[in-house]
C-alpha cells in the first residue's frame, strides 16, 4: 500500500474529530513546549553567567591580603596587610603559569571636569591589568610602564563617568580631570562593560599610574601592598597550576608552615563560574525531566484515544481486511495515525515553546538561545512516544478477526 495513501487516510480520520484529536496531542504540545522553553532560557542564563565572568577577566586569579584577628573578632580578607610589592615581583619572576599580574589599589573620591564633577571609584594600576580584564579601549591609547615608571599623571576614564562629566558622545581624549584637586590629563576611554554579576557598574571608575596614585593621591603602606593583585594565567588549563604555584610561592615566602592557615586569600573566578553555571544546568536538567514527564502522559494520552479508535472503527476494520487488506496494511494505518498525532503535537510544542520563551525572556530581561538540536530531539522524541505508545492499539486492530470484526455493532 501506497506510504502517502497511508498517510492521508491517517490525517482524514483524525480530522473526522478534530476537537478529540487536539485534546490527545495537549500533552505532546506542553510537554514538548516546556522543553524548549526551558532549555532556552536555561542556555540563555547560562550564557550571561559566563559572558558576566568573562567581563571580569580570562582566567583570572585574584589575590587578596589576610584578616586581622583581635579580641575574639576577625576581619574580612584584606583587613590585614600581608602582601608585599616585592610578592608581586616574585610572582611575575617565579610562577611559570602565570601571564600577568598587576596591582590594584582603590579608593573613593570626586573627579572634577571644567563643568561637572562625579563621585566615582579611583583605581591604581599597571597597563597588564587590561591584559587581564580583556579590557580595550574605546577612544585612545592606554598609559605604558615608561609612564608608570615616571608617575605621570595621566588617567583612563570608564564609560560611566565620561557621561557623567563630559556627555554620552564627547571625547574627552587630551583634556584635563582633577582628581582630588590634581590634574591628570585622559590619555583614553574604556569600552563599556557593563554590570558584574554582583550588579556592579564596572564603567564607573578611573585608572591611574600606581605610582601616580601613592604619590597624588593615596600613600602606600611603604613595603607592604594596600589592595589586591590581579593574576592572569597563560590559558585556561593553566589556571589550577597557577593557582598552587602562586599559593606555594607565598606560603614559602611568608614562612607559614604546614598546618598553618594561609595568611592571603587566593579566588579563583572560573569556579565561581562553573558553580554557577552548574546550578543553572540542574535547573534545567530537572525542568526538561518534568517536562518529559508530560511527554510520558501525552504518550498516554495518545494509546488511550487510539484504543477506543480501534474500538470505534472495529466494524471497519472488518470491512477493510474482507476486501483484502492485510494484517500488516491495518496495523501500518494505526501507527501511521499515533505517530501522525504524536508528530503534530510536537511541531505545535515547538512553536508554542518559542513563543513562551520569547515572551519570558522579553518580560524578566532574560537571554534566550534557541538550540536547533534540542528542537529536532524533542519533535524526534514526540515521534517515538507515539510509535511506542500507538504499536499496542494498531497491533490489537491487525489482529481481529475480520469475521467477528463484521458482526460487531
Amino acid at each position: 500500500m501506497n506510504p502517502f495513501a497511508i498517510l492521508r487516510i491517517a490525517v482524514r480520520a483524525l480530522l473526522r474529530n478534530k476537537m478529540r484529536s487536539l485534546l490527545t496531542t495537549l500533552g505532546i504540545i506542553i510537554g514538548v513546549g516546556a522543553v524548549i522553553a526551558m532549555v532556552a532560557i536555561g542556555e540563555g542564563a547560562k550564557a550571561q553567567v559566563e559572558a558576566a565572568f568573562s567581563s571580569m577577566g580570562s582566567n583570572l586569579l585574584i589575590l587578596m591580603s589576610g584578616s586581622t584577628s583581635g579580641g575574639g573578632a576577625r576581619g574580612g580578607f584584606g583587613s590585614q596587610p600581608t602582601l608585599t610589592w616585592e610578592d608581586l615581583k616574585s610572582i611575575r619572576k617565579e610562577a611559570s603559569s602565570v601571564r600577568f599580574a598587576a596591582p590594584v589599589l582603590r579608593t573613593g573620591g570626586q573627579v572634577a571636569s571644567d563643568e561637572q564633577n562625579w563621585g566615582t571609584q579611583i583605581y591604581g594600576t599597571t597597563p597588564e591589568y587590561f591584559d587581564i580584564r580583556n579590557w580595550r579601549m574605546a577612544r585612545g591609547a592606554r598609559f605604558s610602564d615608561v609612564e608608570v615608571e615616571a608617575g605621570s599623571k595621566v588617567v583612563i576614564l570608564g564609560a560611566t563617568v565620561v557621561d557623567k562629566l563630559f556627555g554620552p558622545s564627547a571625547d574627552p581624549v587630551g583634556q584635563y580631570v582633577r582628581i582630588k584637586n590634581v590634574p591628570f590629563q585622559v590619555v583614553a576611554v574604556m569600552e563599556q562593560k557593563g554590570q558584574s554579576p554582583m550588579g556592579t557598574d564596572y564603567d564607573d571608575g578611573v585608572y591611574v599610574p600606581t605610582t601616580t596614585y601613592l604619590s597624588k593621591i593615596q600613600g602606600g603602606l611603604k613595603n607592604y601592598l594596600g589592595g589586591m593583585i590581579f593574576i592572569g594565567a597563560h590559558n585556561l588549563t593553566e589556571l589550577p597550576r597557577a593557582e598552587q604555584q602562586v599559593t606555594n610561592l607565598l606560603r614559602d615566602r611568608h614562612r607559614i608552615q604546614a598546618g598553618q592557615e594561609d595568611d592571603f586569600f587566593l579566588r579563583n573566578l572560573t569556579e565561581m563560574a562553573s558553580a554557577q553555571t552548574e546550578g543553572t544546568k540542574t535547573l534545567t536538567t530537572l525542568l526538561a525531566s518534568i517536562a518529559a514527564v508530560s511527554l510520558l502522559v501525552g504518550g498516554i494520552g495518545i494509546m488511550n484515544i487510539m484504543l477506543v479508535s480501534v474500538t470505534e472503527r472495529t466494524r471497519e476494520i472488518g470491512v477493510r481486511m474482507a476486501v483484502g487488506a492485510k494484517g500488516h496494511h491495518i496495523l501500518a494505518q494505526f501507527l501511521v495515525e499515533a505517530l501522525t498525532l504524536s508528530v503534530a503535537g510536537g511541531l505545535l510544542g515547538v512553536g508554542l515553546g518559542l513563543l513562551g520563551a520569547s515572551r519570558l525572556a522579553a518580560a524578566f530581561h532574560w537571554p534566550m538561545l534557541i538550540r536547533t538540536d534540542i528542537i529536532l530531539v524533542a519533535v524526534g522524541f514526540s515521534a517515538v512516544v507515539g510509535i511506542v505508545f500507538g504499536l499496542y492499539p494498531a497491533r490489537k486492530a491487525s489482529q481481529l478477526d475480520p469475521i467477528e470484526a463484521l458482526r460487531f455493532e
